[in-house]
């Protein structure tokens, strides 16, 4: 492909490509780029405290912050409410997000499906996930199940909607020419259609792992015992404004992790879309 794009003429393998060097040079520089504002605000925030403009009983130094995290990850909390609270995050990912992809396939490819959930769909979409908080402690207690449902409605309905519209999005003269090749209905899905719709999944999960973060706040002040906002409820009780703050810089940096994650999978799964290769 390569020499056809060059009118036959081979080029030099150092033009072609950059060199393995390079590829992680360029890795590394553009990762950093998007780290330089985070930096600079964390040494201002610093600075501000330090000569007095904020003050240290409302908002901690960074350094306390972290002295903070040390303490937790000695005392072996941390890792703990991590751990539980990552736990919560994906299986309510899992159960909602799975739902949602599965169903909007379905009723991107069949139309009768659509007429039938999407308007039921559409109607519950517009229902906070607070003001479902206490219906759910009602029906499922204030235990994990509460917790993990909540978190569960909440990712279903970005991965749900744009599964859907990506899958209605797919050029029909594609699906056509599929057709006209012998492809039968499942290598049509999965060659063409499926393909053409990724890229709309992929966004959809991004936002789906956003709001998987903002939940699960929410569904650990259900009387949890255990988890990052358990961590914040408790620290609220005894002061300590320190491990408040380095709670939801917590937050931050999951919620940024599950976006390396997401842009991950998109590099590895879009790797045939010009828009992506560059990324």
């Amino acid at each position: 492909m390569q020499q056809v794009l060059n009118q036959g003429k081979t080029l030099p393998a150092s033009v072609n490509a950059p060199s393995f060097p390079n590829k992680v040079w360029d890795s590394i520089r553009r990762g950093g780029v998007s780290w330089l504002v985070p930096i600079a605000i964390v040494i201002v925030w610093q600075i501000l405290v330090e000569v007095g403009v904020i003050p240290a009983r409302l908002l901690p130094r960074p350094t306390q912050i972290v002295e903070a995290a040390i303490k937790l990850a000695q005392s072996g909390k941390l890792a703990e409410n991590i751990g539980v609270s990552t736990q919560r995050a994906l299986v309510g990912l899992v159960i909602g997000g799975g739902l949602g992809f599965l169903l909007g396939l379905i009723n991107g490819v069949f139309t009768l499906s659509e007429k039938l959930l999407d308007s039921t769909f559409q109607m519950i979409r517009t229902i906070p996930n607070l003001a479902l908080v206490p219906l759910f402690i009602l029906w499922f207690g204030i235990g994990e199940p509460a917790r993990i449902l909540l978190i569960a409605v909440g990712v279903f309905f970005p991965l749900y909607l744009n599964t859907f519209h990506g899958v209605r999005s797919v050029d029909r003269n594609l699906i056509e020419m599929g057709r006209v090749y012998g492809l039968g209905q499942f290598a049509l899905f999965r060659e063409i259609i499926l393909p053409g719709a990724l890229p709309s999944i992929l966004v959809g999960l991004r936002f789906a792992l956003g709001i998987m973060w903002l939940t699960l706040i929410v569904a650990e002040t259900i009387a949890a015992r255990t988890g990052i906002g358990h961590m914040i409820s408790e620290a609220r009780e005894f002061m300590q404004t320190d491990i408040m703050v380095f709670s939801i810089v917590l937050y931050a940096l999951l919620g940024k992790s599950a976006d390396i994650i997401t842009r991950v999978l998109e590099r590895g799964l879009l790797g045939w879309n010009p828009a992506y290769r560059s990324r």
